[in-house]
């Protein structure tokens, strides 16, 4: 006898997600509306599987870093779009938010200049976020 064993379904078809675009936009806007600071879209999709976009942005205190994260959060929840994995929210200096094709970094300016993650990934296009 012979068991049927459904195909393991990958990270990526486990959630349901939003075309890149979309899922961008609302981040870039969850991100604005609450006044992030320094935001930069770093477009990773050839160099790297494990996202296809990094979105950088800092907060000017613990509470603020905070803030936006949990507004990226809420708004793409309110969409379907559930966060695969959050690190650092509740310290408020560094938030990872990784909606998997997504990354979101909040950083605490100091956190945020000691990574450099622009630089660790300087051969990605980037594209800086409209402040309001």
């Amino acid at each position: 006898m012979t068991s049927k064993r459904p195909a393991a379904r990958s990270r990526k078809a486990a959630r349901r997600r939003p075309a890149d675009d979309a899922a961008l936009q609302e981040i870039l806007a969850a991100c604005g509306d609450r006044k992030a600071l320094d935001g930069v879209v770093l477009d990773l999709r050839t160099l790297s599987d494990a996202a296809d976009y990094f979105v950088v942005v800092s907060g000017t205190s613990d509470t603020h870093v905070r803030a936006i994260a949990e507004h990226v959060i809420e708004r793409l929840a309110a969409h379907g779009v559930r966060a695969h994995h959050v690190e650092g929210l509740t310290a408020g200096r560094w938030a990872l938010l990784d909606f998997v094709d997504i990354v979101v970094h909040v950083f605490h300016p100091t956190l945020r200049a000691f990574y450099q993650l622009e630089n660790l990934w300087a051969d990605a296009p980037q594209a800086r976020m409209q402040e309001s």
